[in-house]
């Protein structure tokens, strides 16, 4: 009989392989179903399509969320939004520990893992956080980095309505992203919804001085944000360790 640990890291490796094909096999049936524009950029082969769903979020985003996140930076005060941020932060973490286990990435594991209790129990539910201060690093993981952690290409770039910029991959992997997000936990629908909304706002809150940085200074707004996602994505999978040929 073979021992309990080989068992379970052959399971592991096992459950790797899968998640590599079911990812492989998601971004084949998007691309599938993607038309090209003309002699089309290798990272951003859908860059008509892209920039036609950008300038659509550019106008929701200086209709709606951008007023809305300016409002609400100046009727709370600083310690209020920092609350804020550090209860979405803690719910995150939860989603983090799981795709560093998926991942064996043991010491992100246990930081993770560390971070929730700590900030749960002694930073009143999330609201401080008090993990950082005591050097207990924060490793953002999603489904997406999981699957690049198990050799899923990333695919080309894709913007989202709404939600902006992402990758074939990241897109296939969404709807398990979402599954995680403990907000989904809540029955109270009108409490979610609020959630939702101020978690988006203080999001795009966050946001608003580099937004402004960046209208002002690209050239073109969209080349700037496509290669800094796609340069920020890898180094996220590769924990910035990336391979020396330029490929994922």
């Amino acid at each position: 009989m073979k021992p309990r640990s080989t068992s379970n890291f052959s399971s592991a490796i096992r459950g790797a392989s899968v998640l590599r094909r079911l990812g492989a096999l998601a971004l084949l049936v998007i691309a599938s179903g993607c038309a090209t524009g003309p002699n089309p950029n290798a990272a951003d082969p859908f860059e008509p399509f892209n920039r036609g769903v950008s300038r659509f979020n550019d106008v929701v985003d200086d209709a709606v969320l951008r007023p809305a996140a300016t409002a609400y930076r100046e009727v709370l005060p600083s310690p209020v939004r920092t609350g804020v941020n550090n209860f979405f932060g803690n719910l995150s973490d939860v989603w983090s520990f799981v795709n560093s286990v998926l991942q064996l990435k043991l010491q992100h594991s246990a930081e993770s893992f560390m971070r929730v209790n700590v900030n749960t129990v002694f930073g009143l539910g999330g609201l401080l956080d008090i993990a950082t201060e005591a050097g207990i690093d924060r490793h953002s993981e999603d489904f997406g980095q999981t699957l690049g952690r198990w050799g899923v290409p990333s695919g080309p770039y894709v913007v989202l309505p709404l939600f902006g910029p992402s990758t074939l991959r990241d897109t296939a992997a969404w709807p398990i992203d979402r599954r995680g997000d403990l907000l989904r936990e809540l029955n109270d629908i009108p409490v979610r919804n609020s959630l939702y909304f101020v978690r988006v706002i203080d999001g795009r809150a966050n946001l608003l001085r580099a937004g402004q940085l960046l209208d002002d200074a690209a050239l073109d707004k969209y080349s700037f944000t496509r290669d800094a996602f796609l340069q920020r994505r890898r180094n996220e999978v590769h924990d910035g360790n990336l391979p020396n040929d330029g490929n994922e």
